[in-house]
This record gives C-alpha cells, structure tokens and sequence, in this order.
C-alpha cells in the first residue's frame, strides 16, 4: 500500500478551505480558519496535511525571505511565481527560457531528472503608486528582511 494517499478528514477539510482562499497561505493561517470553524484539528496535523497536498502537487509551495512556506492550490501546469513583498500578489509566469536553462546547466553537470521552483520577489504596481500612503509604509516596514 506504499505509495497510495490515505484519505482523511482532516486532509478534506485543509483541501476544502484552499478551495476557498486565493494566494498563498501559511500552515498557521489555515489552522487558524479550521479552529475558527469549530474543528479540533492539531496544528502538526495540519502541518502534516499540507506537505502532503504539496507532495502529491495539489498545492504549490513558495518560500518568502524570511523562509516561511506558504502554500495555495496549484495550477496543473509547470510555472514559476512573481511575488509581491508588500501585499503578497502572485502572478504565475511561464518561462521556457529557465526551463531550457535549467535542463541545459543540469546535463552540463551530468544530472538527469531535475525539477526546480522560482520565485521572484519584487513590488507589484499597487504597492509602487502607493509608496507614499501611511498604509503602504506599513506594509514595507511589515516586510520580512532578506
């Protein structure tokens, strides 16, 4: 039976609340809305649940500057990620040019069977037009440090 994917409530209700959220999201974030809804589910539990989600490719997983994974459902097609530093915006991007890039610099080094995620950090334009609003300092000074 190794391999096979035991289904469980508590893995249900993580997926469930994904479908409901847009963007990343923390482990903790998620916990925090099934306790909100009245379910007893432990926090490793859900730890555990996500990873699992993300494993099996049904969410995508990014890292921020700090190095806290953040997950949301995952598109089916392979794809990198823009990522806003003020507000968190995703945009999911296409690049050939890194794929190609990626496989010829793995075979140069006499690697096979290479997979590879990127993300980019930046500032989104919402965030640039109000740089000089009290809300937007604020979400700079929010900013994990790099």
């Amino acid at each position: 039976m190794e391999g096979m994917v035991r289904t469980t409530r508590q893995r249900e209700a993580v997926r469930a609340v994904f479908a409901d959220l847009d963007g990343f999201h923390s482990a903790q974030h998620v916990h925090a809305r099934l306790r909100a809804a009245g379910d007893s589910v432990g926090l490793s539990t859900v730890y555990r649940a996500v990873q699992s989600l993300a494993d099996d490719g049904e969410l995508d997983s990014i890292r921020t500057d700090s190095g806290e994974a953040l997950y949301r459902r995952c598109s089916p097609q392979h794809h990198h990620h823009l990522v806003c530093r003020g507000c968190g915006l995703t945009v999911e991007v296409e690049g050939p040019a890194v794929e190609q890039w990626a496989d010829r610099v793995a075979g140069e080094h006499g690697f096979d069977d290479v997979s590879h995620t990127l993300e980019i950090f930046g500032t989104c334009a919402r965030c640039r037009s109000a740089a000089g609003s009290p809300a937007a300092d604020a979400a700079v000074s929010a900013e994990p440090s790099g």
